[in-house]
């Protein structure tokens, strides 16, 4: 532990949250916009680690019936419901609706019966039935991965927590475009807003009886 995490423990940060009762798998945004070179949100990676530790996050949670939550950004034609999002980040308007951007790769494509929320603002849970959904079906806890560690996924964390859902974000399932906000969001997260779990803790929660 370096002088940074001591400190902020000193000072009250970083109480573990538990790992819920029943969770569920939640992956923001994780689409072709962020892995295809042609795009502005290229994250410098086609085939990034974070994409396949997603995909194992996926598939154990399809074979243990732990419920799935995909996100995507989508946005009308001319981006106005894009607000002042667009405004600050441009390059947003490849999720426009029609762009091939906004798909996700075939291996965390949704499967049928999975839910799909459509956002327009960073969270998942800003202007959506995403908290509605979690709690009827009965979800206290949300396993995260998905782009980008220090936007979208940084949002959903932060509103999760406050929508009384405990986040694990699962620091091997997120990928940014820098190393630097990668890590200093994943910090910032376990000192406030949520536990960093490993790819090999996530996979073993999704496939315990905490699972819905």
């Amino acid at each position: 532990m370096n002088d940074l995490q001591v400190d902020y423990r000193r000072a009250g940060f970083g109480a573990d949250l538990g790992r819920g009762s029943r969770r569920a798998l939640l992956l923001v945004d994780f689409v072709q916009a962020y892995l295809d070179p042609a795009s502005p949100l290229f994250a410098g990676d086609q085939d990034p680690p974070a994409l396949r530790a997603c995909a194992t996050l996926l598939d154990t949670a399809r074979r243990t019936g732990v419920p799935v939550i995909h996100t995507r950004v989508e946005l009308a034609p001319g981006s106005q419901d894009g607000g002042l999002f667009v405004r600050k980040v441009p390059a947003l308007r490849v999720f426009e609706r029609g762009g091939a951007f906004a798909v996700a790769p075939p291996r965390l494509a949704p499967a049928a019966g999975e839910t799909v929320v459509t956002k327009q603002y960073a969270s998942a849970f800003f202007g959506t039935s995403l908290a509605s959904t979690l709690r009827v079906l009965g979800v206290d806890a949300l396993l995260v991965g998905g782009c980008s560690t220090s936007g979208c996924v940084r949002a959903s964390v932060v509103d999760a927590l406050q929508h009384g859902f405990v986040p694990l974000v699962v620091a091997d399932a997120c990928l940014d475009r820098d190393p630097r906000p990668h890590e200093a969001a994943l910090f910032d997260l376990g000192a406030k807003y949520a536990d960093i779990v490993g790819l090999d803790e996530a996979t073993t929660l999704l496939g315990s009886a905490g699972g819905v």
